[in-house]
This record gives structure tokens, sequence and C-alpha cells, in this order.
């Protein structure tokens, strides 16, 4: 080994290096501290199968709330991101989703919109402490279980069968009713639930019939209802089927008095059906658009030439509610949030509202609605 000898020191190449050495080690420091993090909400819609159109309400009332909410600050200090996930209204694609969402460690969820989906999600959702919000499943089943983080501030299919028993009674007590279903769970549920209430009325319906829906079997259909004489036809699928059979029956001569369900409540019924549509009566939620507390997101819609109907304020008034609960609580945590949100009461697009003990909305239920020329307002009574 040979020794060399001592280099000179030299203080100016000294400092350099120094200097080198503090700014290393400050741009070590500043990779491991954080920066601003978003907070993630998932969001689980139908964008592909028979639902798109009321998934795309509900992903605009859902993203103009996270737009509102940032621009006041975000979820509990921190900006709002959104990871938006196609559940087709299917269970088996819900249930990945949700997986999905634990495995990125989602802990709010706005979603699903189909009764199966959410029913299948929450599941995962309640088993993981994750918070969970629908703008638009209705089954009953759904916050009857009372797990504690699944919210909906949508009605349930309970009222809704309830509210048409009573209408069909009021109004068509002495008209031969029929009760129409498509073999969706959906479907088959509310009409179910319909004729179990109207029956308790005391009254009959004439004819109870289950179809799979298709041109030839909406034509099939229709003549078998006009041979009978059916004066009203209720039918709880969604709004591409009643579309078409409320047209094609049109066609054929066949013109009852149609009657719908929240399914229906997308401008593509109308598009389907056509001039058929005018007069067919639908149940749905108290229409927030039209109220006070939704009017300045309503205008700020129409500004930007978009359409709050349907379930569009429904979408809104979901993560609405979740981002109010957490800057309430000052939390992210979704068991706290999802307390807060039975506990407490929040300003919402849908008005003054809190959640029950089961995760249901405070709010109004469901209100009869009549379709003309294309759009769909509160029947006259």
């Amino acid at each position: 080994m040979t020794i060399g000898r001592a280099s000179r020191f030299d203080p100016t190449l000294a400092q350099s290096r120094i200097r080198s050495l503090r700014a290393g080690l400050a741009l070590a420091v500043l990779s491991v501290v954080p920066a601003c993090a978003d907070v993630v909400v998932g969001v689980a819609v139908p964008r592909s199968g028979a639902y798109v159109s009321v998934g795309e309400q509900v992903l605009r009332g859902v993203e103009a709330a996270a737009r509102d909410a940032n621009a006041k600050g975000g979820l509990d200090g921190q900006p709002i991101r959104l990871d938006v996930q196609d559940d087709a209204c299917d269970s088996n694609t819900a249930t990945a989703v949700a997986n999905h969402f634990v495995r990125s460690d989602v802990g709010l969820v706005v979603g699903h919109v189909c009764s199966n989906a959410s029913l299948a999600a929450s599941e995962i959702y309640s088993q993981n402490g994750i918070a969970m919000i629908t703008a638009a499943s209705v089954s009953a089943r759904l916050t009857d279980r009372g797990l504690p983080t699944i919210f909906r501030v949508c009605g349930r299919d309970d009222d809704q069968a309830r509210l048409s028993a009573i209408v069909l009674a009021e109004r068509f007590r002495d008209r031969k009713i029929a009760l129409l279903q498509d073999l969706t769970p959906a479907a088959r549920a509310l009409a179910t639930a319909t004729k179990d209430n109207l029956n308790r009325i005391g009254i009959n319906e004439a004819l109870l019939s289950a179809f799979s829906p298709s041109d030839a079997d909406d034509a099939a259909l229709a003549d078998r209802l006009k041979a009978a004489g059916i004066e009203v036809a209720y039918y709880g699928g969604d709004a591409a089927e009643m579309g078409r059979l409320v047209r094609i029956s049109a066609e054929r001569g066949f013109r009852p008095q149609w009657f719908g369900t929240s399914a229906i409540a997308t401008p593509d019924f109308a598009k389907i059906a056509g001039g058929a549509s005018n007069g067919v009566l639908m149940t749905f939620y108290l229409d927030p658009s039209r109220q006070p507390a939704a009017a300045e997101v309503v205008k700020a819609f129409k500004a930007e030439g978009g359409d709050p109907t349907g379930s569009t304020i429904y979408g809104y008034a979901a993560l609405q509610a979740l981002v109010a609960a957490a800057n309430f609580a000052h939390t992210q945590d979704p068991r706290r949030i999802a307390a807060t949100l039975h506990a407490e009461r929040f300003d919402l697009v849908l008005g003054t509202v809190g959640f029950d003990g089961k995760g249901d909305v405070t709010a109004q239920g469901y209100v009869l609605y009549v379709w003309k020329d294309g759009v769909f307002t509160p029947a006259p009574k």
C-alpha cells in the first residue's frame, strides 16, 4: 500500500461541498414528507348496461359536489379526488369494485345505483369499515340489516309501493288493473309489494304477469292486456324496457293508463316511448331540483348547460352528506363519519336532514309525477 502526500486544504472547495451536502439532505427530507394528500372518494355507478343514464345522472351530481366542496376547502381540509368505477349494475362486478376500493384504502364510497349491486357490495364495505352512501338504491333490505356504515339519500321501495297502491286505490278503484314485472329483482320486489299493499286496501288486480322483455314479448303482452280489457297497467321495470312497452302498445292500439316507478325517471324513457309517454304516471322521490335548498346548485348546472333532473341532485346530496359529516367531526375516519351521519342533521340540497338508525335519510319520501312533452312534473291532485 502506497501512502501519498496529504492534499492541501481548500476552504472554497470545502464550503461548496458543504452546501451541496445540505441541499441533498433537504431534498431527502422533502421526499419523505408527503404533500397535501387528496382524500379519495370511491364512486360506483353503471357506465355500461341498461342503467347507464341513471349512472350518468348520479356521477354528474357527485362531480359537481366534489368541485363545490373543493372550492370551500375540501373534506376535513384536504382536496377530494374521485375514483370512478363501473359496476354495470351487476352484483359480481359490484363485488369486484368493492374489493378494489378495499385494496386502494378508499374509506368513503358514493354508490351503488342498482339495489342488487348495493346489497352485494355493502357487505364488503361493512366488514372493512367503509362508509357507503347510495343515491338511488331503493331496496328496503339494504338498510334493514342495520349495517352501521351504510346509508342512502333516496327513498325505500316499500314506501314507493305503499304510495303506488294508494294512488291505484284512490284514482282507479273501479278500473281493471294489471301488475307487471320483467323478472328482474327490482321489478319483482316492487310489483309484489304493490300487490300486497293494494290487496290489504281491499282491491284485487285483474291480472298479474311476469315476462321477458323483447319486441316480440312486448307486442304479445300488449295484445294480451288489450284482450283482457286492462285499463291501468303498473310496471316496475327500467326506462328502456317500459319505454319500449309503452310505445309498442300504442302502435298496436292499446293505450291504458300506464304507471311506472322511479326506474323511469330519466329522459331516456320519453325518448324511447315517444308521444305515448304523455300522461304516464310515475312515483319518484321528491324532486329536490325544485326546492329552495337546491336553488344555487340547480342554477349552476343550468348555467353550464346541464340538466339537474332525475338522480343528479341525489348524487350531489350523497357526497355532500359525507363531506358535511367529515367537516363537522373534523375527521377523515369513515367510522367516525358514519357515526356523525347517524347523530347529526345537515343542511343539504335535500333540505335539513339526518339519517335514522338504519341509515335511511329523513327527507320527504315519494311523490306522484306525470310525463308530458318529454319531462315529468308533479301530478295534479
